[in-house]
């Protein structure tokens, strides 16, 4: 396991929405592991709205097969650190952390929320690749 997905990444995958470039690059990444995720992007995917039968089914399919980190003790006291440090939303900060604490790059779309917070050798946009 070497990423962790922000929800835009997720979205984008699960939605068919990836550029072809994108779409390659994430495919070779889940040639190496499943998805990992946090529990916040779980949450946050959970609360699709307007999703048809059909969204709901490969939404589950895909939260079953990823690996998701809950909110153990290192995540909330590194989230509790960057919450102190940066200005950053909440959800942002626990999906910061949580790449931080697991050593793990984070792919997503919104570099610029995680810039500040994340070393730029851990950051990949999977648009840009």
């Amino acid at each position: 396991m070497k990423y962790l997905w922000d929800t835009n990444t997720a979205i984008y995958f699960l939605q068919q929405q990836l550029p072809p470039n994108a779409e390659a690059f994430i495919d070779s990444t889940l040639d190496e592991a499943a998805p990992t995720i946090s529990v916040i992007t779980e949450i946050e995917l959970l609360c699709w709205k307007n999703a048809s039968q059909k969204d709901l089914e490969v939404l589950h399919s895909f939260i079953s097969d990823a690996i998701i980190f809950n909110l153990e003790n290192p995540i909330k006291f590194k989230t509790a650190d960057i919450r102190k440090a940066h200005k950053i939303k909440l959800p942002d900060a626990i999906i910061a952390a949580t790449a931080l604490t697991h050593n793990l790059i984070l792919l997503t779309r919104n570099t610029k929320d995680f810039i500040n917070i994340i070393p730029a050798a851990q950051l990949i946009n999977p648009f840009e690749q």
